[in-house]
């Protein structure tokens, strides 16, 4: 019978702990997802964009906020990420954040996709006027068309927020009109201003957002999951820097110089062949000037023909110009927007050293090729040895750990345990002196 008792009383706590686990896991409160970018536009900040979305979805999170900071990027990656946030089945934030944020040009467009959009304090959103892939003002025609294209979407994403807000929409893209956060929402182009994540989750606390009919986003008490960037996205976001691609390009087009001019081994090749590689990504991403390339292989060329037909300097000084020249016509056209510019003094202090350290490199190994191997019984000669037989006047030395043949120069007798010297080689016999040089 006590066993009985028990027994019960052990199933009636467990269904009590049971109930009280259902309890409070229906307590539990909502999650909200955060995503965090900054710079240009980049096909990893998309991807990174979608994964988010995707984890969101299947984890299912009561909203997804994309805090953005963002001078603007390609319109090919806008559209991208404005269709990725559209077709979210989880309510899209976009919060233009910290302070001193910006979120322009194409970033504009994506903060009107959001379905909600909010700016911390002292932050902007606007100027958004289209330019060329290269960063170029575009000609009437294609501007016009262009201009039309994205006044049109804007029309549609901003329509939802009143005619106020969508005539600032279009003055974004028409005059590259900028707006302040007050401004922006005084216009209703943005739903709120908030100092920080806690207070935007208790401003858009019961807000209706337009999705799936309609839907009251519950972010009251909500638990925020951050969702970091992958160490590839971050290697690829990286890699979108000018100053980092234009270090990578100089170090993968000297390390494969150095590899051609000094062949055999494989590390220099090796690391040109994987800084090429990376840097040729950021090449693909970045507005660049391709005739700056050229450039920049003329100048090693000239390092080169420094080396090898030495002109007291006239070569280097020349490659070191060409340098400079193709880096600031590769990266810093003069339509080319100021933040996706490679840094000037880099570019010079980077010229000089890498034109030091070429030139250094290149001739010891040239140098090294050059010099006759040292191998054999004369590469012996002028090293100390000690005598195994005693010499009278033939016998046996060791030398360099090895018992060669040898003969005394002054055909005197040398004892063994003498400490002698090589002074020259007859066929396979060593010439050997002692250290007085008195009976050797």
């Amino acid at each position: 019978m006590r066993l009985r008792a028990f027994a019960v009383a052990l199933l009636i706590a467990a269904a009590t702990f049971i109930r009280a686990g259902d309890a409070s896991s229906g307590e539990e409160g909502p999650t909200v997802y955060l995503l965090q970018a900054q710079g240009p536009l980049t096909p990893a900040m998309a991807e990174y964009l979608e994964r988010g979305i995707r984890r969101a979805e299947q984890e299912g999170g009561a909203a997804l906020i994309f805090q953005l900071d963002t001078p603007g990027g390609s319109i090919d990656l806008m559209n991208r990420m404005v269709q990725l946030i559209r077709a979210s089945r989880v309510p899209v934030i976009i919060y233009i954040a910290p302070r001193g944020a910006i979120a322009g040009s194409a970033g504009t467009v994506i903060t009107l996709a959001g379905h909600v959009a909010a700016m911390a304090p002292e932050t902007a959103i606007g100027a958004a006027s289209p330019v060329g892939a290269q960063g170029e003002d575009l000609n009437e025609t294609l501007a016009t068309k262009e201009k039309e294209i994205l006044r049109a979407t804007v029309r549609s994403l901003a329509a939802r927020r009143g005619e106020e807000a969508v005539a600032l929409a279009e003055a974004t893209i028409e005059v590259a009109k900028a707006a302040s956060a007050n401004e922006a929402l005084a216009a209703g182009l943005v739903d709120f201003i908030a100092p920080d994540l806690p207070a935007l989750l208790e401003q858009v606390d019961g807000f209706e957002v337009e999705l799936d009919g309609g839907r009251v986003l519950d972010t009251g008490g909500a638990t925020v999951v951050e969702v970091p960037q992958t160490l590839i996205e971050q290697l690829l976001q990286v890699l979108t820097n000018p100053n980092i691609v234009f270090l990578l390009i100089t170090i993968g087009v000297q390390a494969v110089l150095i590899e051609i001019s000094s062949p055999g081994g494989w590390v220099a090749g090796f690391i040109g062949v994987v800084c090429l590689a990376l840097g040729a990504y950021g090449l693909g991403v970045l507005p660049v000037n391709w005739f700056g390339l050229i450039f920049l292989v003329m100048a090693f060329v000239l390092f080169l023909l420094e080396v090898k037909a030495p002109t007291h300097g006239a070569l280097a000084a020349a490659g070191i110009a060409s340098f400079i020249l193709g880096a600031l016509v590769l990266f810093n056209s003069p339509s080319t927007p100021s933040f996706q510019r490679v840094s000037i003094p880099l570019v010079v202090a980077t010229g000089l050293v890498t034109a030091g350290l070429f030139i250094a490199i290149v001739t010891f190994a040239i140098r090294a090729q050059r010099r006759p191997p040292a191998v054999g019984a004369e590469a012996l000669i002028g090293r100390w040895g000690e005598v195994r037989d005693d010499l009278r006047p033939y016998g046996s030395v060791q030398v360099a750990g090895e018992l060669w043949s040898a003969e005394s120069v002054r055909g005197s007798e040398i004892p063994k345990g003498t400490r002698v010297r090589v002074v020259g080689v007859d066929g396979l016999r060593l010439r050997v002196e002692t250290e007085d040089k008195g009976s050797g």
